[in-house]
């Protein structure tokens, strides 16, 4: 059985990482973090150039290429801490839109996406900060022709900017009963967008705001009160895709970490030939591939739709939240004194896997989903 990745996906790979290393370096990373949204239009525009925005989109809606591709993609952007909205956009709104939305839906929203001339997220949690159905409270109930929606949604994912927002809502019964989906377009009367100070500057998120907004009945994603099992397998989706990410990062803290270890000197040897350091590296190692071999094989079953799909997300998520999070303060470690200070980058791998640990559900969260394939 051959678990490579093919020899364009490499090709992808390598010019991914050229890319990024020459348009999203640290200073510039350092210099989004500063702005409003974290969002470069220029950088943005040279992305979609390269086909990064169309990818894992169906053809007939302007995609090309596969979700593995995107995986690819998603795992550099990890390793370069890449800001802003391609992660909501491609791994959040894309799958939801793929899986929920009306063919007219995908035609507009995917269309644009995979032209690089429009943003979107996915609104689902709420002020509760679960990630399962009962979470969803925000109403919508029909009005003049269309639907109300009334509720609050928080740490939205680069909500400011966004062009198409998909938001969860409960228009009856309870769990996973009466949960609907809808596409917002814009910022229409009635919603506000508040940006929350979160510990991980280089991606936004907001409080989302719906006070009496009025959407159009073909804003209604799919069927009415239907809503849950096309979102919950957009999420398998979107955690695969994070975990590519949150991969990506892992992987780059390990070679910063190896690499000072073989340079720094203490008592004239480099620190990297003690086994306080030795081995804390070669745990980090085998946290990376390890986490690395879980998010390849759930992206690999979620584009298959295979039966254990939502199993093997979950996985993923509850491994690599653990060892992103372990392998950064690692990182920190091994560096001493300086992997503490501002002007070095080692603290903000470790913020991006704080962030991401608990997004889309944190290990505890995923450990009882995969509890409860075992039937326990």
């Amino acid at each position: 059985m051959d678990f490579a990745f093919s020899e364009e996906q490499e090709m992808l790979r390598r010019s991914t990482r050229d890319f990024l290393a020459k348009e999203c370096g640290s200073k510039v990373v350092r210099k989004l973090m500063e702005q409003p949204d974290a969002y470069d239009p220029a950088l943005w525009k040279k992305m979609a150039g390269l086909g990064w925005t169309s990818l894992g989109i169906p053809e007939q809606y302007g995609g090309a290429g596969t979700f593995l591709d995107l995986i690819v993609v998603l795992e550099e952007c990890g390793r370069a801490l890449l800001p802003g909205p391609f992660f909501a956009t491609m791994g959040l709104a894309v799958p939801a839109l793929i899986e929920a939305g009306t063919e007219a839906q995908k035609k507009e929203a995917l269309g644009a996406i995979a032209e690089g001339k429009a943003r979107a997220t996915l609104a689902f949690t709420e002020p509760s900060g679960r990630w399962d159905a009962s979470g969803v409270t925000l109403t919508a109930k029909p009005a003049a022709g269309g639907w109300r929606l009334d509720g609050v949604k928080q740490f939205v994912p680069d909500a400011e900017g966004a062009d198409y927002m998909v938001v969860a809502a409960r228009t009856r019964g309870e769990g996973e009963e009466g949960i609907s989906l809808f596409l917002v377009k814009g910022r229409p009367k009635g919603m506000s967008v508040t940006q929350l100070q979160t510990l991980d500057m280089t991606r936004r998120w907001s409080e989302v705001r719906f006070d009496g907004v009025q959407v159009e009945g073909d804003a209604l994603m799919g069927a009415a009160d239907k809503g849950w099992a096309p979102l919950k397998r957009a999420l398998e989706w979107g955690t695969a895709s994070l975990c590519a990410e949150m991969v990506g990062g892992t992987q780059k803290v390990l070679e910063d970490s190896t690499e000072y270890a073989k340079t720094r000197q203490q008592f004239g040897k480099p620190i990297g030939i003690y086994q306080a350091v030795s081995h804390k590296l070669a745990d980090m190692l085998v946290l990376s591939e390890s986490g690395r071999s879980a998010t390849y094989y759930a992206a690999w079953a979620v584009e298959a739709d295979a039966p254990d799909r939502s199993l093997a997300s979950s996985m993923a998520k509850a491994y690599v939240s653990d060892a992103y999070r372990k392998v950064a303060g690692d990182g920190i470690q091994v560096h001493g004194g300086i992997g503490f200070t501002w002007e070095h980058d080692m603290h903000l791998y470790f913020k991006r896997a704080k962030a991401s640990e608990v997004t889309l559900g944190d290990a505890t969260y995923h450990r009882e989903l995969v509890a409860q394939s075992l039937d326990l």
